[in-house]
């Protein structure tokens, strides 16, 4: 299963992505999530949490970059250090000695994720490995997620305000069934 849950920014899709990863009771999860860091009221970077307890700054305000996406310099290395060697781990894994193999949750593949080349090429890997896969993309067009939204294999699901309390249930009811 290879689910592509797409909105507008300020929509709920991280919070979406971390309902669904507290109700998928039956199921071995690996991935990670952002979230907004703020300071006095000012939206001032973005911080990576790991599903497996790991933190770190992945874009600030303070950071020189590069690259930089819109005023934030992003931390590449976080990157590479805290989200690419669960997720590398999990798109080597080919036996999974007959256990259900890990779902993949990814908030998200965005600007800031994507300029991680190592990280496009281990989603790429990821789409090509038997796990079920949910992420978060933004509906603004880019390739590289134009490209993955038009594989056969891909279900695209729109968040918004009247679905987004809903999603997480009827999707961890669909990945704890497999």
């Amino acid at each position: 299963m290879r689910i592509l849950i797409e909105g507008r920014p300020g929509v709920g899709k991280t919070t979406a992505i971390r309902a669904l990863a507290d109700r998928l009771s039956d199921r071995t999860v690996a991935g990670f999530t952002t979230r907004e860091m703020r300071e006095g009221g000012t939206r001032v970077g973005f911080a990576l949490d790991t599903l497996d307890g790991r933190h770190g700054v992945l874009a600030h305000v303070d950071f020189p970059g590069p690259p930089r996406v819109g005023r934030y310099g992003v931390d590449l290395g976080v990157m590479e250090d805290l989200a690419l060697p669960t997720l590398r781990a999990v798109s080597s894994q080919r036996d999974t000695g007959g256990l259900p193999a890990p779902v993949v949750l990814i908030d998200e593949l965005g600007h800031m994720e994507l300029a991680c080349p190592g990280f496009q090429d281990t989603v790429r890997s990821l789409f090509e490995t038997p796990v079920d896969l949910v992420a978060t993309v933004h509906v603004h067009r880019d390739p590289f997620t134009d490209a993955l939204k038009e594989r056969g294999d891909v279900e695209v699901l729109h968040l918004s305000r009247a679905n987004r309390d809903a999603l997480p249930s009827e999707l961890a009811a669909r990945l704890n069934r497999r």
